[in-house]
């Protein structure tokens, strides 16, 4: 840019690189016709990083939590996720979008996590005041009314137009993998597409698993294949010689839990577009399957990112030499979009001038998915070392891994009641996603990766939390002093308390010495928020105080709240009264039968009434 400012003479004033979009160039095509129009792909994706508070269980009745109120914001006329939604609602109508080309080939891409988030904002919800404590103090949300408009907007949008579901809260599948859990693995990839048609009343694109980072390792493709997806939209530069196809079979290593001949599609999206897609926004991220010579500084203009994510969709459509697979173009920007409302509009313009124009011809995604694999031989995948890089770090693998059976172990004990509106599931669920949550991949390629790491690991920490407060909710009450037995067995009173709003069935672990027998009482079931008297078979075979220590677990023995201990004794006097019986009337024998000896022989007994010795 050059100009004249006004303390000098004319000079450079600043430098910006970008590309410029040129559609009119006069072609001559004078041995062939014009190319074929590119067919054109294009996800739209709405997702948000994760806001519900960590570490609470789910309720029937009580509103939920949320660590802040950006989202009400976001939701709200000029917000982010207000303008990407807008943007493509207006792009695609009627009057606007003829044909409906840019309909046919764009597909909503929705993360349920956002979505469960957003629904349970339309019914009130409460923001905490220290995102530390999410059970502490709390004042009502402001966002009722722009989560309720929106999440109109996005269900009559979502009944004209393609949609699938993202993996819940772009979580690393790669951490979902390495933990190995069947219901974290399904709650990951096979949860999202249930609550997308629930929440939105659609049939969702089934069978395809999107990852957040556009990379799946070997063991991700395994898990994922076993949840029953058939495809994984990836980078096309993270597959070994993917050739001019857009779509590959993936070989599947049985060792990382691929069943026998399970097989496993790759859809293939083009890195450079969704790499210049990714820079576009308020918070510019260089995707993991970006090599390391085309990774560069995204501190440059605002407006010179756009422009480059502009020329980099029309050159990919017009360049006559197709170096895109098969004559496609697969559009992918990142799950966790920032761009504008403004940036989104002229992106949806572009692409629309491409169709008008006929540049580019719309492909769904519903054909793409069906079309077969191009090479028979299965292809491999490329793992880049940005991609570890840039995963979920071990320590919360680890942490999350840790508290499962605690999860599990909690599920299992609560009672299933029909008449209840609260169920097993539907209260531990909350704490399960939480672990998802925590591994999320949002934030972790841009500059709020620190803050990304540090949500995690308090994510982590209030769901430790949270899972002691349930257990420590179930408690065992002793009647306090010495209780004494009236007889060498007797029946000892105990209470146990519940205070979840759900049953649960608990068992009754004691640690008695030896001359305490205690009898089994089996399983017991405590009402929701109640308590109940829990009559214990006692033997004690010792007159002395005992100690006996008391503690609920559930079924496989993990131990609610803490243990309590009772002081028992026996008014019986247990052994030594029976040896002092028998000692008595072994004397009362012996004298006895001395009398009847004496008197039998004639002679006198000491006990005679008048003996006298001579």
């Amino acid at each position: 840019v050059n100009g004249t400012p006004d303390y000098g003479g004319a000079a450079r004033l600043d430098v910006a690189r970008f590309l410029l979009p040129v559609l009119d160039l006069p072609q001559h095509f004078p041995d062939s016709s014009p190319p074929p129009p590119t067919a054109f792909t294009m996800l739209w994706p709405l997702a948000d990083k994760p806001r519900l508070a960590a570490g609470l269980p789910g309720t029937a009745t009580e509103p939920v939590r949320l660590l802040d109120d950006d989202l009400a914001q976001s939701l709200a006329t000029g917000g982010r996720l207000h303008g990407l939604l807008t943007a493509i609602e207006d792009a695609t109508r009627d009057h606007v979008d003829r044909g409906p080309a840019l309909r046919e080939s764009t597909c909503l891409a929705v993360d349920p996590d956002l979505l469960i988030t957003v629904a349970n904002m339309t019914r009130g919800y409460l923001v905490v005041e220290d995102p530390s404590t999410p059970d502490g103090p709390a004042n009502p949300g402001a966002g009722e009314d722009a989560a309720i408009a929106w999440l109109e907007k996005l269900r009559s949008l979502a009944a004209t137009m393609c949609v699938t579901a993202v993996p819940f809260a772009q979580v690393d599948l790669g951490a979902v993998a390495a933990i190995n859990d069947p219901q974290l693995s399904a709650a990951a990839v096979i949860s999202p597409t249930e609550l997308i048609d629930r929440i939105l009343g659609v049939d969702s694109v089934r069978g395809l698993v999107w990852p957040d980072s556009g990379v799946l390792s070997p063991a991700a493709a395994a898990m994922v294949q076993q949840n029953g997806a058939t495809t994984a939209l990836i980078a096309a530069n993270t597959v070994d010689g993917p050739g001019s196809n857009n779509v590959v079979r993936l070989a599947l290593d049985e060792s990382t839990g691929a069943g026998p001949g399970a097989g496993l599609d790759a859809l293939l999206f083009n890195p450079s577009v969704s790499a210049a897609f990714a820079a576009v926004g308020a918070q510019p991220q260089t995707p993991s399957y970006t090599p390391q010579d085309e990774r560069g500084d995204l501190g440059n203009s605002r407006t010179a990112r756009l422009q480059d994510a502009l020329g980099a969709l029309t050159w990919s459509a017009i360049d006559t030499n197709r170096t895109n697979p098969a004559g496609s173009l697969f559009v992918v920007p990142p799950q966790l979009w920032t761009a504008s409302g403004d940036e989104a509009a002229l992106i949806l313009d572009t692409a629309a001038t491409l169709l008008r124009s006929g540049s580019a011809a719309p492909r769904p995604l519903p054909a793409l998915l069906t079309r077969p694999p191009g090479p028979v031989r299965p292809t491999s995948l490329a793992v880049p070392q940005q991609a570890v890089t840039d995963s979920v770090p071990e320590s919360i693998r680890a942490a999350a891994a840790d508290q499962l059976p605690r999860i599990d172990s909690l599920t299992a004990a609560l009672v299933d009641d029909p008449s209840a509106l609260l169920t097993p599931t539907s209260f531990t669920s909350p704490l399960r996603e939480d672990l998802l949550r925590a591994m999320t991949q949002a934030h972790r390629r841009d500059a709020l990766r620190s803050s990304a790491e540090r949500s995690a690991a308090i994510r982590i920490d209030e769901v430790v939390t949270g899972l002691d407060n349930l257990f420590g909710a179930v408690s065992v009450v002793s009647p306090g002093g010495v209780y004494t037995l009236a007889s060498e067995q007797g029946p000892l009173p105990l209470v146990a308390r519940n205070d979840l709003p759900i049953g649960v069935r608990v068992l009754l672990n004691v640690q008695a010495p030896e001359e305490v027998n205690i009898s089994d009482i089996g399983p017991t079931t405590l009402p929701p928020r109640g308590s109940r008297t829990l009559t214990v078979p006692t033997e004690i075979s010792d007159s002395r105080k005992l100690v006996v220590h008391f503690s609920l677990t559930t079924e496989d023995g993990r131990e609610f709240g803490n243990p309590t201990s009772v002081t028992v004794r026996s008014n019986a006097y247990g052994q030594a009264l029976a040896i002092l019986t028998a000692g008595a009337g072994a004397l009362l024998l012996f004298l006895a039968g001395r009398r009847l000896w004496h008197r039998f022989r004639g002679q006198p007994d000491r006990a005679d009434e008048g003996y006298e010795r001579s």
